[in-house]
């Protein structure tokens, strides 16, 4: 048993001491899914206003040009370059999530990529650092779950940064002693607040968790030290950020099995807790041929967290409407899908739009024990009731995305920003990543280059 007093040491020596060749065939796959998945989201959201207003704030101060902003021309300093790309990777909210604790691949690529590009890194390599960034990350979360969670910290953010000063670590090689104090100085950067949920915000949280990693990872390396109980001492991350903390989460079976294994990838770009809602909605308007102008109202009985979460009843903007399980209803009985488009705002403000949403009724019920699943009941003005119970939400581990799916999904949020030619050299590039010399190529092959057909 590990000495709950030795959390940090523990953990930096299994990062610097593993080895590629240990991790499963599965677990490398579920990486590669991952980081498609990811690019699909980064690329994607490459010009939302998020992206433009920060790289307007923050451009006339970056250094070098040493790293590819994903779906743009430009190109920044890591730092900065990890900062953005995180950012665009999370603000559609289609990014990836752990079945119980984190968002794992928007804090831990964004930093590899950029520090990769910069350095000429393998993709073997790149892909290990990243399974354990994402290992790293998921049983800081788990250990201080849910009450951490609970009480409105964003996990993503606050364990997201120990993810990325792990990954970052291993690729610069980091001894024992540096990447104890680069988790050290993750503890003490550690942030991110579950009241920014429907603002640019929220986004920010992974941006500035990968850019955080990976300057903890950079200072480490240069000696700059740390406490070495950043996570488990008295008043280090764990106890200051938490009522509960179990460093046996963090510790045992270390490399006997991947939290990676728990991914899901969303077939919606909002929170994963109304997706069932969506399915259901979709389902019933497919089964019964639903015209939106009959139904007199849409009863919904979701698991308390849902409405927690995403009980915004008027949102106002895009980013707003996908915390309100009430536009998800709307959007899944009006159009028989949710796609990003649906969460434009003027969707959000359309008069169709809100008549509907207005009609939905959503009842927080303890009897549903998960957020990927719900019951949808709709009454007509007739008089006639349809129901249906989704037992699981598409995407998640009972009903996973498929590699096709991913593609799928990939191919939509890329169409808008790069040439056709260049969507199939990066799916080809994100499987065959563990092949790659140099992981830059899949920087600049979704880099936007306005002197290649397609981009004019």
């Amino acid at each position: 048993m590990t000495d709950s007093t030795e959390v940090t040491k523990t953990l930096a020596r299994y990062v610097v001491d593993a080895q590629y060749g240990d991790i499963p065939d599965d677990v490398r796959h579920e990486a590669r899914r991952a980081l498609l998945n990811w690019l699909g989201c980064a690329i994607g959201a490459a010009h939302h206003e998020t992206i433009e207003r920060a790289l307007a704030a923050l451009a006339p101060f970056a250094g070098a040009p040493q790293a590819t902003l994903l779906g743009r021309s430009e190109r920044l300093d890591i730092l900065n370059a990890a900062f953005l790309n995180g950012v665009s990777s999370h603000v559609l909210d289609f990014d990836d999530t752990h079945e119980k604790a984190i968002h794992p691949s928007a804090p831990v690529y964004p930093a590899l990529l950029a520090l990769g590009e910069w350095r000429n890194v393998s993709g073997a390599d790149f892909l290990h650092a990243f399974i354990l960034g994402v290992e790293i990350e998921c049983r800081m979360a788990l250990s201080v779950f849910p009450e951490h969670y609970d009480v409105g910290w964003h996990v993503t953010g606050t364990a997201g940064v120990f993810g990325a000063a792990a990954a970052a670590g291993k690729l610069l090689g980091l001894s024992e002693q540096q990447m104890t104090w680069a988790l050290g100085i993750a503890a003490t950067q550690s942030a991110g607040l579950r009241e920014m949920f429907g603002s640019m915000c929220k986004s920010f949280h992974p941006g500035a968790a990968a850019r955080n990693g990976l300057c903890a990872a950079l200072l480490a390396a240069r000696n700059f030290d740390s406490s070495e109980r950043g996570v488990e001492a008295p008043r280090g991350w764990a106890h200051v950020l938490s009522t509960r903390f179990d460093p046996a989460i963090i510790t045992a079976g270390l490399g006997e099995h991947y939290e990676l294994s728990r991914n899901m990838y969303k077939p919606y770009p909002c929170g994963l807790v109304v997706h069932a809602v969506i399915d259901g909605c979709i389902e019933l308007r497919r089964r019964h041929g639903i015209n939106p102008a009959d139904i007199e109202r849409v009863e919904l009985r979701v698991n308390p967290i849902v409405l927690e979460l995403t009980g915004k009843k008027t949102p106002h903007t895009g980013l707003e409407g996908k915390f309100s399980v009430y536009h998800a209803a709307a959007i899944g009985l009006l159009y028989g899908r949710a796609h990003e488009s649906d969460y434009a705002d003027a969707v959000i403000r359309n008069p169709d739009v809100i008549a509907i949403r207005d009609r939905v009724n959503a009842r927080a019920d303890p009897a549903v024990k998960s957020y990927l699943e719900a019951y949808v009941s709709i009454t007509l003005h007739d008089g006639r009731v349809m129901e249906h119970y989704v037992a699981h939400a598409l995407g998640t581990l009972a009903r996973p995305m498929s590699d096709k799916d991913l593609e799928a999904k990939f191919r939509a949020l890329v169409a808008p920003v790069l040439p056709d030619e260049r969507i199939g050299e990066l799916i080809g590039l994100a499987w065959d990543a563990e092949k790659l010399d140099d992981v830059g190529v899949i920087a600049r092959g979704a880099a936007l280059d306005f002197t290649r057909p397609g981009n004019a």
